[in-house]
């Protein structure tokens, strides 16, 4: 466990195994084994963070969809539990980005790539990515870009 936030997750679970915090502990168990799980597909070890973010920010999208979903069918108990979830995964993210923040990226890689259509989208995505992964959420920056591109 090379990545500050393999590292992280590791000394985390073990506050969380002292303090006896089983929803923390079984969360950030499985953000460890999703981890593992990428690194057993890949037959590689993941070095940094820019490699483990995805991994985290997948989850969180997943707990914000099923969270959506439990509210929709009128099961706040189940919802309560995903947005635990969801706070307790934001904890290991870096800031999130602000609405004015994302705007102010997204209007300077449309101008690096001197985009001026839909078809020049990928290449802001492209751009953009790896500068967001993990503080914002990327379905909601690209609408944001096909907004400003159409």
């Amino acid at each position: 466990m090379s990545s500050e936030l393999k590292a992280r997750l590791t000394s985390e679970m073990k506050i969380a195994m002292k303090a006896k915090e089983k929803e923390r502990l079984a969360v950030i168990r499985s953000m460890q084994a999703a981890i593992k799980q990428v690194e057993i597909d890949n037959q590689t070890t993941l070095e940094d963070d820019a490699e483990v973010l995805p991994i985290l920010d997948k989850m969180l999208k997943q707990r914000r969809d099923s969270l959506q979903q439990y509210e929709e069918a009128g099961r706040p108990e189940l919802a309560e539990q995903e947005a635990l979830e969801m706070k307790i995964i934001q904890d290991f993210l870096p800031q999130p980005l602000t609405e004015a923040e994302v705007s102010q990226l997204v209007d300077e890689a449309i101008s690096d790539v001197s985009a001026s259509s839909m078809q020049d989208m990928g290449k802001v995505m492209g751009l953009l990515k790896p500068k967001m992964q993990g503080r914002a959420d990327m379905a909601e920056v690209s609408k944001l870009i096909k907004a400003k591109l159409s």
